[in-house]
């Protein structure tokens, strides 16, 4: 039981940690597995996942997303602007391997059983599937980077996904030469991690 929470407890967002070194297969799969032994609703297992090994394509999502990067940057100013400035978001030609997780709503039919009341539970489902596959490889020693400055759109047609797949997710993966202690958006001072007692209620919900 130590294990899985050390497990946990170590799992990071890698960025500038990747050596470049590629996944061996036997391993890559181990980690697909995970993912795929996920929870979903209706076990409907509405999830894809494509690997992107491709210089170009990788190279072509870098560009992108650096385009995204200034987008968000060009709205900060101050100590904001300061702070982000120094946070990295690359790792994506540097890991080697993307992995693209989407979700496809249609996957078990019009008729899944829990979805009626929650659209959205599909969706979670996804990022369940996300999770295991982080914590499968940080059992690997495996680095992961989750990419979020991208337009769907432009990520859908990068990987050839039918238009009603929604890209969830840009994973950089790969071996790492550590992993930070201290997760990076703590250590660049962007935000600290809120105790428990901050998030915990009793009964009913009370503002803080």
């Amino acid at each position: 039981m130590t294990d899985l929470y050390d497990v946990i407890r170590r799992r990071r967002d890698t960025r500038r940690e990747f050596t470049g070194g590629s996944v061996p297969d036997d391993v890559l799969e181990r980690v697909l597995l995970a993912a795929h032994a996920a929870p979903s609703v209706g076990m409907s297992q509405p999830w894809d996942f494509v690997m992107v090994r491709s210089p170009e394509t990788l190279r072509a999502f870098r560009d992108h997303v650096a385009t995204e990067r200034e987008v968000f940057a060009s709205t900060l100013t101050g100590e904001r602007a300061d702070t982000f400035s120094r946070i990295t978001i690359e790792g994506i030609c540097e890991s080697g391997l993307g992995i693209v997780v989407g979700y496809d709503p249609t996957r078990a039919g019009p008729q899944v059983l829990g979805r009626h009341a929650i659209p959205d539970t599909g969706l979670y489902s996804v990022v369940c599937a996300i999770e295991n596959l982080w914590l499968a490889a940080t059992v690997e020693d495996l680095g992961v980077g989750w990419v979020s400055f991208f337009s769907e759109d432009f990520l859908r047609t990068l990987v050839g996904m039918p238009a009603h797949v929604r890209p969830v997710a840009w994973l950089c993966v790969g071996p790492v030469a550590d992993v930070p202690e201290v997760p990076d958006l703590e250590r660049f001072g962007w935000r600290a991690r809120s105790p428990l007692s901050s998030v915990v209620h009793e009964e009913r919900y009370r503002a803080r």
